[in-house]
């Protein structure tokens, strides 16, 4: 014969608000993810004809850790079978999925933090510090999977969330993936050139040789960096804010040239061929 005990009304209304919490949490973090690779690779300039606003991401991101924390705060609140605030802030106090929750959770607001500190610190540092959120969002989807198996709710969010999950998953991987190889397989198209009187093939012709000439608008340049994260080679981003960068690339970093004018979200890379005998 099998018992079950009854939660009291109170607690039930306060797993609802966690589970509701926690739902809104990952599809935020979903859509966060997937806005912040449109607007770091232009797309969605390309696709609405409209400069993305990189605020809209950080707005994002910030409803994400608000629905994050309310799922975690409010296991405080249960009477039978709670939280301790010791339980919810400190990794490896309890269940592994806790852990991962707690881990991913404290790593993003950390990122948060950190987007306010980024001119005070080294640029490639806060790069890398802030592409941490890679394996934040990994240890969530984790969390939030092996939450609802344990509390037999697999069903429910199976479709929901993979849902979401799918197009995270593809973006992500284009954003990860060389460039080079992204044109060569034909998902990604040559990177804009400016505007000139006569546009002929790189190369050799008629005796005179075509080559790449790199120009940067310093005012719509806003120092984001991810010139120097696609071609670190031609764009570097110096500690007191200047962009240095290589005018006359040679042929091997004509591709880092393309790839850099592409990511740039501000489109102050332009790119124009100029001939030479």
């Amino acid at each position: 014969m099998t018992t079950f005990i009854a939660l009291p009304g109170h607690d039930v209304g306060v797993r609802e608000v966690a589970a509701l919490s926690a739902r809104a949490a990952y599809v935020l973090m979903c859509f966060t993810l997937c806005w912040g690779i449109f607007t770091a690779t232009g797309w969605i300039r390309r696709l609405t004809g409209y400069q993305a606003i990189r605020s809209g991401h950080m707005i994002l991101a910030s409803f994400t850790i608000a629905a994050g924390l309310t799922h975690a705060i409010v296991f405080l609140l249960l009477r039978e079978q709670g939280l301790s605030f010791v339980g919810i802030a400190m990794p490896f106090s309890g269940l592994f999925r806790h852990t991962l929750g707690i881990l991913g959770l404290e790593l993003m607001i950390a990122i948060a933090i950190g987007v306010g500190l980024k001119r005070f610190v080294n640029y490639r540092r806060w790069l890398r510090f802030h592409q941490l959120a890679y394996p934040a969002v990994v240890m969530l989807v984790a969390h939030s999977w092996f939450g609802a198996i344990a509390n037999g709710h697999l069903s429910t969010v199976w479709l929901g969330g993979f849902t979401a999950l799918v197009p995270v998953v593809t973006l992500t991987v284009l954003r990860v993936l060389p460039p080079r190889l992204l044109i060569r397989a034909g998902l990604l198209g040559a990177a804009p050139v400016a505007a000139s009187p006569v546009q002929e093939p790189t190369g050799s012709q008629n005796g005179v040789a075509r080559t790449v000439r790199v120009a940067v608008d310093n005012q719509r340049c806003k120092r984001y960096g991810f010139c120097q994260m696609e071609s670190p080679e031609l764009f570097t981003l110096l500690e007191d804010g200047r962009l240095r960068y290589v005018r006359d690339p040679d042929d091997e970093s004509r591709a880092g040239a393309q790839a850099a004018a592409r990511a740039c979200p501000m489109r102050a890379i332009q790119l124009q061929e100029v001939g030479s005998k």
